[in-house]
């Protein structure tokens, strides 16, 4: 990723307007919460939600926690229960991340998801997050804003140490109060708790009348870790210049193919494309040959999310 000016934006009325228009402008803007600093995108722009992973230098496409400033706006993108707004009137805006199946026609990028069909969302309860979210108006996709592995940033200043040059902006207000990511809890239908974090398990426990399992769905948590995963229903070959009789061609740069993830050979765009060019294509119902991706930055993740869609299943 190219070096850029990370601007140095603060919570007034002009920065604010500044750093909502950067966000609708699929750039990259760090911002705090209560919790940590996050790293936020628009969660409907594929391209700024792989441009995260890129800064972050995240090896692995894992599902975002996607941050709105209210319960109405959370409806718009995942299944409502009633154990979902009873955590909601409890613990919300605050550092509880509910993971619920999607809504029908949700419009976020698949990359935000992993490719699940759920949401981790979240209400955060800063005042300028919030001012953030509703002047956006757009849903934000925002792990923490640091270098992936790094200590997660509770200043601005932890956010420029670790990400000046490759994002837009860092939105100072101070130091995070919580200083802690948030608590996740699984409510698919069943809840289970995802992570501890910065809502007790205690007071979910005594809010619902009932034990939190510590189990931890592999399915949720960490998608990348089954050997066959995000697998089409036909054959998938790896690495190949052309696509053989009867198989569909996912092209990489320059190239004759039926789909193409970026003919730039953009590693960010290619990222953002692949999840949607892979539902396409299985769509057609034929074996699907892919071109080589180079293991490089992003085209690891993307390496690895072929590999386990190639796997004997």
């Amino acid at each position: 990723m190219s070096t850029m000016q990370t601007l140095h934006l603060h919570a007034n009325d002009a920065d604010l307007a500044r750093a909502a228009g950067l966000l609708q402008n699929g750039d990259l803007v760090a911002f705090p919460t209560e919790t940590v600093y996050g790293l936020g995108a628009d969660a409907r722009n594929g391209k700024a939600v792989a441009s995260v992973y890129a800064a972050k230098g995240r090896p692995s496409f894992n599902p975002l926690i996607v941050h709105v400033p209210d319960v109405a706006s959370a409806q718009k993108y995942v299944m409502w229960n009633e154990t979902a707004q009873l955590l909601a009137d409890q613990f919300w805006p605050g550092a509880l991340t509910m993971v619920l199946p999607l809504r029908e026609g949700h419009g976020l990028s698949s990359l935000v998801t992993a490719g699940l069909d759920t949401l981790a969302i979240r209400v955060p309860n800063h005042p300028t997050a919030q001012r953030l979210l509703e002047l956006a108006n757009a849903p934000i996709a925002a792990p923490s804003a640091n270098p992936s592995g790094r200590i997660s940033p509770t200043t601005a200043q932890h956010v420029f140490d670790g990400l000046s040059g490759k994002i837009a902006a860092v939105l100072d207000d101070g130091a995070c109060t919580v200083g802690l990511e948030s608590t996740i809890l699984g409510l698919t239908p069943d809840v289970a708790l995802l992570r501890h974090g910065g809502v007790a398990v205690e007071a979910i426990e005594t809010t619902l009348s009932v034990g939190l399992p510590q189990e931890t769905p592999k399915t949720i948590t960490s998608p990348g870790q089954m050997e066959s995963h995000y697998a089409p229903t036909e054959a998938v070959r790896l690495n190949v210049s052309s696509a053989m009789s009867g198989e569909l061609f996912l092209g990489f740069g320059t190239m004759q193919c039926d789909l193409n993830l970026s003919e730039n050979a953009d590693l960010i765009e290619a990222a953002a494309n692949l999840f949607d060019h892979l539902h396409q294509l299985d769509k057609i119902g034929k074996p699907i040959a892919i071109a080589p991706i180079p293991q490089t930055g992003l085209g690891r993740a993307i390496n690895d999310r072929l590999r386990r869609a190639a796997a004997p299943r």
